[in-house]
Protein backbone atom coordinates (compact mmCIF):
# COMPACT_ATOMS: atom_id res chain seq x y z
CA UNK A 1 0.00 0.00 0.00
CA UNK A 2 1.28 3.65 -0.91
CA UNK A 3 0.63 6.95 0.50
CA UNK A 4 1.46 10.42 -0.30
CA UNK A 5 0.85 14.05 1.52
CA UNK A 6 0.11 17.26 -0.52
CA UNK A 7 -0.47 20.86 0.81
CA UNK A 8 -2.43 23.06 -0.76
CA UNK A 9 -5.01 26.28 -0.17
CA UNK A 10 -7.92 26.35 1.13
CA UNK A 11 -9.36 27.38 -2.50
CA UNK A 12 -8.38 24.09 -3.61
CA UNK A 13 -9.60 22.18 -0.92
CA UNK A 14 -12.90 23.18 -2.24
CA UNK A 15 -12.09 22.53 -5.53
CA UNK A 16 -11.52 19.16 -4.79
CA UNK A 17 -13.96 18.24 -2.58
CA UNK A 18 -16.26 19.33 -6.02
CA UNK A 19 -14.10 17.05 -7.74
CA UNK A 20 -14.64 14.32 -5.58
CA UNK A 21 -18.23 14.58 -4.55
CA UNK A 22 -19.70 11.80 -6.32
CA UNK A 23 -17.10 9.69 -3.99
CA UNK A 24 -17.49 11.69 -0.59
CA UNK A 25 -17.56 9.34 2.65
CA UNK A 26 -20.70 10.99 4.95
CA UNK A 27 -18.40 11.04 7.40
CA UNK A 28 -15.05 12.56 7.90
CA UNK A 29 -12.80 11.84 10.82
CA UNK A 30 -11.79 14.61 13.13
CA UNK A 31 -9.91 17.83 11.85
CA UNK A 32 -10.82 16.66 8.17
CA UNK A 33 -12.98 18.43 5.74
CA UNK A 34 -13.72 15.13 3.63
CA UNK A 35 -12.86 11.84 2.69
CA UNK A 36 -13.60 10.72 -0.48
CA UNK A 37 -12.98 6.84 -2.11
CA UNK A 38 -12.07 6.25 -5.67
CA UNK A 39 -10.72 3.65 -7.62
CA UNK A 40 -7.79 1.97 -5.84
CA UNK A 41 -7.11 5.52 -3.34
CA UNK A 42 -8.86 6.59 -0.21
CA UNK A 43 -8.17 10.69 0.06
CA UNK A 44 -8.56 12.53 3.38
CA UNK A 45 -7.97 16.49 3.21
CA UNK A 46 -7.84 18.37 6.74
CA UNK A 47 -8.42 21.94 7.31
CA UNK A 48 -4.80 22.56 7.84
CA UNK A 49 -4.49 22.01 4.14
CA UNK A 50 -2.64 18.78 3.92
CA UNK A 51 -4.19 15.99 1.99
CA UNK A 52 -3.41 12.35 2.00
CA UNK A 53 -3.85 9.79 -0.07
CA UNK A 54 -3.40 5.91 0.31
CA UNK A 55 -4.14 3.06 -1.99
CA UNK A 56 -2.71 1.21 -4.75
CA UNK A 57 -3.27 4.80 -6.93
CA UNK A 58 -2.27 7.34 -4.47
CA UNK A 59 0.85 8.29 -6.39
CA UNK A 60 -1.20 8.82 -9.45
CA UNK A 61 -4.17 10.56 -7.91
CA UNK A 62 -2.29 12.59 -5.48
CA UNK A 63 0.15 13.62 -8.95
CA UNK A 64 -2.86 15.77 -10.44
CA UNK A 65 -2.80 18.08 -7.67
CA UNK A 66 0.55 18.24 -7.19
CA UNK A 67 1.13 21.41 -9.63
CA UNK A 68 -1.00 23.51 -7.48
CA UNK A 69 0.28 22.25 -4.25
CA UNK A 70 1.85 25.03 -1.37
CA UNK A 71 5.48 24.47 -1.68
CA UNK A 72 7.31 20.86 -2.43
CA UNK A 73 5.04 17.94 -2.01
CA UNK A 74 6.17 15.59 1.12
CA UNK A 75 5.85 12.84 -0.74
CA UNK A 76 6.03 9.62 1.58
CA UNK A 77 4.67 6.88 -0.66
CA UNK A 78 5.68 3.04 0.12
CA UNK A 79 5.68 0.37 -1.36
CA UNK A 80 7.53 -3.32 -1.46
CA UNK A 81 9.60 -2.17 -4.49
CA UNK A 82 10.99 0.82 -1.93
CA UNK A 83 10.97 -0.78 1.26
CA UNK A 84 13.32 0.27 4.17
CA UNK A 85 16.23 -2.07 4.87
CA UNK A 86 14.38 -2.90 8.24
CA UNK A 87 11.13 -4.18 5.69
CA UNK A 88 13.86 -6.07 3.25
CA UNK A 89 13.10 -9.73 4.54
CA UNK A 90 10.55 -12.99 2.89
CA UNK A 91 7.89 -11.79 5.48
CA UNK A 92 7.39 -8.63 4.24
CA UNK A 93 3.10 -8.77 3.02
CA UNK A 94 2.68 -9.23 -0.62
CA UNK A 95 1.28 -6.15 -3.02
CA UNK A 96 -2.07 -7.31 -2.88
CA UNK A 97 -2.04 -7.24 1.11
CA UNK A 98 -5.15 -4.29 0.97
CA UNK A 99 -7.30 -6.77 -0.83
CA UNK A 100 -7.05 -9.69 2.09
CA UNK A 101 -8.52 -9.81 5.20
CA UNK A 102 -5.94 -10.00 7.76
CA UNK A 103 -5.06 -10.21 11.60
CA UNK A 104 -3.99 -7.21 12.13
CA UNK A 105 -1.70 -6.70 15.34
CA UNK A 106 -0.07 -3.86 17.50
CA UNK A 107 0.81 -2.27 21.04
CA UNK A 108 1.34 0.68 22.97
CA UNK A 109 2.88 1.99 25.97
CA UNK A 110 6.10 0.64 25.45
CA UNK A 111 7.61 3.85 25.72
CA UNK A 112 5.77 4.97 28.68
CA UNK A 113 7.30 5.63 32.50
CA UNK A 114 3.55 4.72 33.88
CA UNK A 115 0.76 2.75 33.29
CA UNK A 116 1.06 -0.96 31.75
CA UNK A 117 1.66 -2.47 27.70
CA UNK A 118 -0.97 -3.27 25.99
CA UNK A 119 -1.41 -5.74 23.22
CA UNK A 120 -4.28 -6.03 20.60
CA UNK A 121 -4.87 -8.42 17.48
CA UNK A 122 -7.50 -7.46 15.02
CA UNK A 123 -9.59 -8.75 12.55
CA UNK A 124 -12.25 -7.27 10.30
CA UNK A 125 -14.30 -8.77 7.58
CA UNK A 126 -14.72 -7.52 4.04
CA UNK A 127 -18.07 -5.73 5.17
CA UNK A 128 -16.68 -4.55 8.68
CA UNK A 129 -13.77 -3.08 6.32
CA UNK A 130 -16.24 -1.34 4.33
CA UNK A 131 -18.23 -0.06 7.32
CA UNK A 132 -15.39 1.47 9.32
CA UNK A 133 -13.83 3.04 5.65
CA UNK A 134 -15.09 6.54 6.35
CA UNK A 135 -14.32 6.37 10.09
CA UNK A 136 -10.36 7.99 9.78
CA UNK A 137 -9.06 4.73 11.12
CA UNK A 138 -5.31 4.98 11.40
CA UNK A 139 -2.36 4.71 13.34
CA UNK A 140 -3.20 5.96 17.25
CA UNK A 141 -0.14 7.78 17.46
CA UNK A 142 -1.66 10.24 14.67
CA UNK A 143 -5.10 10.71 16.65
CA UNK A 144 -5.84 12.74 19.45
CA UNK A 145 -6.94 11.06 22.42
CA UNK A 146 -10.11 12.40 22.45
CA UNK A 147 -11.50 10.85 19.22
CA UNK A 148 -9.63 7.62 19.83
CA UNK A 149 -12.54 7.32 22.99
CA UNK A 150 -14.40 8.43 20.80
CA UNK A 151 -13.73 5.93 17.99
CA UNK A 152 -12.65 2.79 19.82
CA UNK A 153 -16.13 2.01 21.26
CA UNK A 154 -17.37 2.06 17.83
CA UNK A 155 -14.73 -0.52 16.75
CA UNK A 156 -15.13 -2.82 19.49
CA UNK A 157 -18.47 -3.15 18.19
CA UNK A 158 -17.43 -4.25 14.98
CA UNK A 159 -14.59 -6.37 15.38
CA UNK A 160 -13.39 -9.46 16.92
CA UNK A 161 -10.19 -8.84 18.70
CA UNK A 162 -8.38 -10.16 22.11
CA UNK A 163 -6.74 -7.89 23.96
CA UNK A 164 -3.66 -8.25 26.58
CA UNK A 165 -2.47 -5.63 29.16
CA UNK A 166 0.63 -6.34 30.65
CA UNK A 167 0.92 -4.36 33.89
CA UNK A 168 4.07 -2.80 35.42
CA UNK A 169 4.31 -4.76 38.50
CA UNK A 170 4.36 -8.11 36.38
CA UNK A 171 6.36 -6.33 33.64
CA UNK A 172 9.20 -5.41 36.33
CA UNK A 173 9.56 -9.19 37.51
CA UNK A 174 9.75 -10.51 34.22
CA UNK A 175 12.73 -7.66 33.12
CA UNK A 176 14.38 -8.47 36.29
CA UNK A 177 14.44 -11.87 35.24
CA UNK A 178 16.27 -11.25 32.43
CA UNK A 179 13.05 -10.63 29.97
CA UNK A 180 13.43 -7.31 27.80
CA UNK A 181 10.91 -5.80 26.33
CA UNK A 182 11.14 -7.32 22.71
CA UNK A 183 10.68 -10.90 24.22
CA UNK A 184 7.69 -9.47 26.28
CA UNK A 185 6.40 -8.03 23.04
CA UNK A 186 6.64 -10.95 21.01
CA UNK A 187 4.63 -13.11 23.21
CA UNK A 188 2.15 -11.12 23.81
CA UNK A 189 1.83 -10.51 20.53
CA UNK A 190 1.35 -14.71 19.70
CA UNK A 191 -0.98 -14.69 22.20
CA UNK A 192 -3.24 -12.29 21.17
CA UNK A 193 -3.46 -13.68 17.54
CA UNK A 194 -3.50 -16.70 18.74
CA UNK A 195 -6.31 -15.49 20.69
CA UNK A 196 -8.07 -14.29 17.62
CA UNK A 197 -7.28 -17.45 15.95
CA UNK A 198 -9.02 -19.49 18.17
CA UNK A 199 -12.06 -17.21 18.02
CA UNK A 200 -12.26 -17.26 14.30
CA UNK A 201 -12.01 -20.63 14.22
CA UNK A 202 -15.43 -21.25 16.57
CA UNK A 203 -17.13 -18.18 14.71
CA UNK A 204 -16.65 -19.75 11.32
CA UNK A 205 -14.72 -16.46 9.92
CA UNK A 206 -11.59 -16.54 7.19
CA UNK A 207 -8.82 -14.74 7.34
CA UNK A 208 -5.92 -14.77 4.70
CA UNK A 209 -2.80 -14.19 6.88
CA UNK A 210 -1.67 -12.50 9.87
CA UNK A 211 0.48 -8.83 9.89
CA UNK A 212 2.59 -7.90 12.90
CA UNK A 213 3.87 -3.92 13.31
CA UNK A 214 7.54 -4.87 13.49
CA UNK A 215 9.31 -4.00 16.09
CA UNK A 216 12.02 -6.31 15.85
CA UNK A 217 13.30 -8.39 12.60
CA UNK A 218 11.15 -12.07 11.70
CA UNK A 219 14.21 -13.96 13.08
CA UNK A 220 14.44 -12.11 16.19
CA UNK A 221 10.40 -12.28 16.86
CA UNK A 222 10.88 -16.33 16.38
CA UNK A 223 14.12 -16.25 18.72
CA UNK A 224 11.51 -14.74 21.16
CA UNK A 225 9.29 -16.92 20.76
CA UNK A 226 11.16 -20.25 21.12
CA UNK A 227 12.80 -18.76 24.41
CA UNK A 228 9.41 -19.54 26.07
CA UNK A 229 8.90 -22.31 23.90
CA UNK A 230 6.67 -21.27 21.63
CA UNK A 231 6.29 -21.76 17.76
CA UNK A 232 4.48 -20.50 14.92
CA UNK A 233 2.22 -23.83 13.97
CA UNK A 234 -0.36 -22.19 11.78
CA UNK A 235 -0.42 -22.83 8.27
CA UNK A 236 -1.76 -19.14 7.59
CA UNK A 237 1.59 -16.46 6.56
CA UNK A 238 2.64 -14.33 8.94
CA UNK A 239 3.77 -10.85 8.12
CA UNK A 240 5.69 -8.39 9.43
CA UNK A 241 6.41 -4.43 8.02
CA UNK A 242 7.06 -1.40 9.73
CA UNK A 243 4.40 1.20 10.15
CA UNK A 244 1.98 -1.78 9.58
CA UNK A 245 -0.97 0.28 10.74
CA UNK A 246 -0.90 2.55 7.09
CA UNK A 247 -0.87 -0.88 5.23
CA UNK A 248 -4.13 -2.76 6.64
CA UNK A 249 -7.14 -1.56 8.50
CA UNK A 250 -6.89 -4.35 10.58
CA UNK A 251 -3.52 -3.17 12.42
CA UNK A 252 -4.77 0.62 12.53
CA UNK A 253 -7.82 -0.78 14.44
CA UNK A 254 -5.53 -2.67 16.74
CA UNK A 255 -3.38 0.27 17.12
CA UNK A 256 -6.46 2.15 18.14
CA UNK A 257 -7.63 -0.30 20.64
CA UNK A 258 -4.38 -0.81 22.09
CA UNK A 259 -4.17 2.73 22.72
CA UNK A 260 -7.94 2.90 24.39
CA UNK A 261 -6.73 0.12 26.74
CA UNK A 262 -3.81 2.10 27.49
CA UNK A 263 -5.79 5.47 28.55
CA UNK A 264 -8.40 3.92 30.32
CA UNK A 265 -5.66 2.50 32.48
CA UNK A 266 -3.80 5.57 32.95
CA UNK A 267 -7.24 7.37 33.86
CA UNK A 268 -7.61 4.36 36.61
CA UNK A 269 -4.18 5.05 37.99
CA UNK A 270 -5.24 8.84 37.90
CA UNK A 271 -8.43 8.11 40.06
CA UNK A 272 -6.73 5.79 42.10
CA UNK A 273 -3.89 7.60 42.81
CA UNK A 274 -5.37 11.43 42.88
CA UNK A 275 -2.46 12.08 40.96
CA UNK A 276 -2.47 13.29 36.89
CA UNK A 277 -0.29 10.17 35.78
CA UNK A 278 1.56 11.53 32.40
CA UNK A 279 2.21 9.98 29.75
CA UNK A 280 5.69 9.45 27.75
CA UNK A 281 8.87 9.59 29.76
CA UNK A 282 9.91 13.20 30.16
CA UNK A 283 10.69 15.41 32.68
CA UNK A 284 7.21 15.99 33.33
CA UNK A 285 6.65 12.60 34.25
CA UNK A 286 9.58 12.84 37.06
CA UNK A 287 7.66 15.38 39.01
CA UNK A 288 4.92 13.15 38.99
CA UNK A 289 6.74 10.07 39.89
CA UNK A 290 8.83 12.23 42.68
CA UNK A 291 5.10 13.15 43.64
CA UNK A 292 3.76 9.63 43.87
CA UNK A 293 7.20 8.59 45.88
CA UNK A 294 5.93 11.45 48.45
CA UNK A 295 2.78 10.63 48.37
CA UNK A 296 2.30 6.66 48.43
CA UNK A 297 5.91 5.35 49.07
CA UNK A 298 8.51 2.58 46.86
CA UNK A 299 6.31 0.17 46.62
CA UNK A 300 3.16 1.90 44.85
CA UNK A 301 5.81 3.64 42.50
CA UNK A 302 7.54 0.38 41.93
CA UNK A 303 3.99 -1.63 40.89
CA UNK A 304 2.65 1.33 38.71
CA UNK A 305 5.52 2.35 36.68
CA UNK A 306 8.13 0.62 34.12
CA UNK A 307 10.90 0.53 36.94
CA UNK A 308 14.46 0.28 34.52
CA UNK A 309 13.40 3.18 33.25
CA UNK A 310 16.17 6.47 33.84
CA UNK A 311 12.93 8.08 35.14
CA UNK A 312 13.45 6.15 38.83
CA UNK A 313 17.19 6.64 39.45
CA UNK A 314 15.59 10.80 39.11
CA UNK A 315 12.60 10.39 41.21
CA UNK A 316 14.63 8.16 44.27
CA UNK A 317 17.39 10.99 43.83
Amino acid sequence: MSYDVIIVSRKKLDDMKAHYRSSLNATAPQGAIFTAKTTGCHVTAYKSGKVLFQGKEATKEAAQWQNESLGTPQSVTTSTSQKSHVDNHSYYPPNNLEELTILGSDETGTGDYFGPMTVVCAHLTAEQMKTIDSWGVRDSKTIKDAYIRDLAPRLLDECTYSLLILKNDKYNDMQAKGMNQGQMKALLHHQAITNVMTTCKEKNLDFDGVLVDQFVTPSGYFKYLSSDDKTWESRKPIYFATKAESKHPAVATASILARYAFLKEMDTLSKTLGVTIPKGAGPHVDIAAKEILHQHGKETLYSITKWHFSNTKRALS
